[in-house]
């Protein structure tokens, strides 16, 4: 069952994406820290490629994840949000 890194995103992931979004929502109503929600959802994100893809397709999205942070792309994403 392992994906393709080049293949386009499925259909639902819009959907997928919304969900996530109302269980931010929902735990941040709940006084749920920032970064304890971030920390749950990378953990359980990485569980769930752990059982979809090969190792090197994660390190793959990691080292594309790292290059994303050095290149300061989620400076912007951050300053739209809410801050920590």
């Amino acid at each position: 069952m392992q994906e393709g890194l080049e293949s386009a995103p499925p259909a639902d992931l819009s959907h997928a994406g919304a969900v996530v979004d109302k269980a931010i929502e929902y735990m941040m109503g709940q006084n749920i820290g920032s970064l304890a929600i971030a920390s749950a959802l990378l953990g359980g994100a990485m569980a769930l490629l752990a059982r979809s893809v090969a190792d090197e397709s994660i390190i793959r999205i990691l080292d594309s994840a790292i290059a994303s942070v050095r290149a300061g792309e989620l400076h912007g994403a951050r300053q739209e949000g809410s801050a920590e």
